[in-house]
């Protein structure tokens, strides 16, 4: 078993590296809000709720279970939003892949067909689609035909641009400077214009 080393936090890492659904909900917190803290939260709703199952999830009270995940310290910097993303996202699951996350990768016959089930998912567009991919892909060793090219530049061994490359603090870093120089440069491009 590969053991995930994003959230920087043993517990939270070992969730991650166990649950594949609480995998998925780590990549859906991972907005606008710091990679490994986004990576935590599958770890405080068990803390709070006591299980990831899809379906004890979706049929929660959408009220309560705002409530739960935007309690201090929260999921998300968006605690309540994202609540409802988390509780959609669970509700797909167990509709669609029989409570089993894992399901969208194991039995999705090419990376075309990963990528489309992944933008189907509540919160992911086509950036986040690949970036899943390139995670899995790099880090599990789930790679169906034509991963590489489907995914692009997220597939590059060795890249520091996304939660896919995170190993370790080191590259948490390295990715973090990654985007901090795309950022800037894509600001200077912008005032150029």
């Amino acid at each position: 078993m590969t053991t995930l080393r994003i959230a920087q936090d043993e517990r939270a890492d070992e969730l991650l590296s166990t649950d594949p659904f609480a995998l998925l909900i780590g990549m859906l917190l991972d907005q606008q809000y710091p990679m490994e803290h986004a990576f935590r939260g599958p770890a405080k709703i068990v803390d709070r709720f006591g299980s990831l199952d899809p379906a004890l999830i979706a049929n929660q009270d959408p009220e309560a279970w705002a409530d739960l995940c935007s309690t201090p310290p929260a999921i998300h910097r968006y605690g309540r939003s994202m609540a409802g993303r988390v509780q959609a996202l669970a509700v797909v699951v167990r509709d669609e892949y029989d409570g089993d996350a894992s399901r969208l990768w194991t039995t999705a016959g090419d990376a075309t067909e990963l990528l489309r089930r992944l933008q189907a998912l509540p919160g992911f567009g086509q950036q986040k689609a690949r970036i899943f991919a390139a995670l899995l892909g790099k880090q599990l060793d789930v790679r169906p035909a034509g991963w590489r090219e489907a995914i692009g530049p997220y597939a590059e061994d060795g890249s520091r641009r996304s939660v896919a490359d995170v190993v370790g603090p080191e590259s948490l870093q390295q990715v973090r400077d990654f985007k901090k120089a795309a950022k800037k440069q894509a600001k200077a491009a912008a005032a150029g214009d």
